[in-house]
């Protein structure tokens, strides 16, 4: 870690406490729905209900241009997902609104099939642009997953699993906008293009536990 230290990176879970996060719309770690153990930040399971049990988990920080890298693990038919460009300021009921890496288990859980042409797979940009990818690359549930956002200052940005790069887009472009607007975020005025936000941890009613999420600012 040390040599990682040294390039610029920083860790958002320390692996033992809730240091730096706070549930989404609250000025502090929620009380339930979420454990830390072993180094990993589990949320837990409450029949999948969106942002039911302990909510989403936000990161006190905000951040513009990144890379972010996280590992995670699901459970089978589980949902979840790793939102960035969180602003919070919607004040919205359900999971606090922003740009989405989709968590999901693809083989059992129905949100796979839903969306336009498979843009709700894992580690798409949720209801927006497909993940590419093959499913030998894909580690099953129970094992784990590296996930790895890039958002470089001129608003490039690449999603990656387990270090294949599966979509890429520019944020803001006239391309980008027309995809929102036929999402289901064509409701939020500039949907995802805020110059800063915060990092989200999705609690979207199944088990899925996160471990090494650390960030470089760019």
């Amino acid at each position: 870690m040390l040599y990682e230290k040294k390039s610029g990176w920083e860790l958002l879970f320390d692996g033992k406490t809730s240091a730096g996060w706070a549930g989404a719309y609250k000025d502090h770690f929620p009380e339930k729905g979420w454990k830390i153990e072993n180094g990993e930040l589990t949320v837990l399971s409450s029949e999948g209900k969106e942002a039911n049990n302990g909510g989403d988990i936000v990161t006190v920080k905000e951040y513009s241009a990144f890379d972010l890298s996280f590992d995670f693990k699901f459970t089978p038919g589980a949902n979840s997902g790793v939102k960035y460009f969180v602003t919070l300021s919607e004040k919205n009921t359900g999971s606090a609104i922003g740009l989405e890496y989709q968590v999901l288990d693809d083989s059992l859980h129905p949100d796979a099939k839903l969306g336009r042409d498979g843009n709700r797979t894992l580690a798409s940009l949720y209801d927006l642009i497909k993940a590419e990818k093959q499913s030998r690359f894909i580690h099953q549930p129970g094992q784990w997953n590296t996930g790895r956002i890039v958002v470089t200052p001129e608003n490039h940005v690449e999603h990656y699993l387990n270090g294949i790069k599966v979509l890429e887009y520019e944020r803001g472009s006239q391309a980008y906008r027309e995809l929102v607007e036929i999402s289901k975020y064509v409701i939020w005025k500039n949907f995802g293009e805020a110059v800063e936000g915060h990092i989200l941890l999705q609690d979207h009613g199944n088990e899925v536990s996160y471990r090494s999420i650390k960030i470089r600012k760019l």
